[in-house]
């Protein structure tokens, strides 16, 4: 049932011109981000932050993917107004050369940005 209410919100986002905006969050019924979508002005704004502030990969044991929560002893970062206004409420950590945004509330990654 939620893969179809999922489809249904995603089509009529589409159909509205929703991906037009720079950031596209999409939400489950428990309110947990899914998916996060940047436009390619963004993700190039991002990736030239990363190397002219020279920031430090995190080390972590446990490889660092999408839809799992970031380990507690990791330190998340606030995003930097100019990645865009919708991405402001996520922290990052820079981890094996990708930028990974993670809802703070959760600790969960939602998007990898390579």
């Amino acid at each position: 049932m939620n893969k179809l209410l999922l489809s249904a919100a995603m089509a009529a986002m589409i159909s509205t011109g929703a991906m037009a905006q720079s950031t596209v969050v999409t939400t489950t019924g428990a309110g947990h981000a899914a998916a996060v979508q940047i436009e390619p002005e963004y993700r190039t704004k991002i990736r030239t932050y990363v190397t002219e502030h020279k920031v430090r990969p995190v080390e972590t044991r446990e490889k660092i993917v999408v839809g799992q929560p970031v380990p507690r002893e990791v330190e998340l970062e606030a995003v930097p107004a100019d990645w865009g206004p919708s991405l402001t409420k996520y922290r990052y950590v820079y981890s094996g050369e990708r930028v990974m945004l993670v809802d703070p509330s959760t600790r969960t990654v939602v998007q990898e940005i390579d």
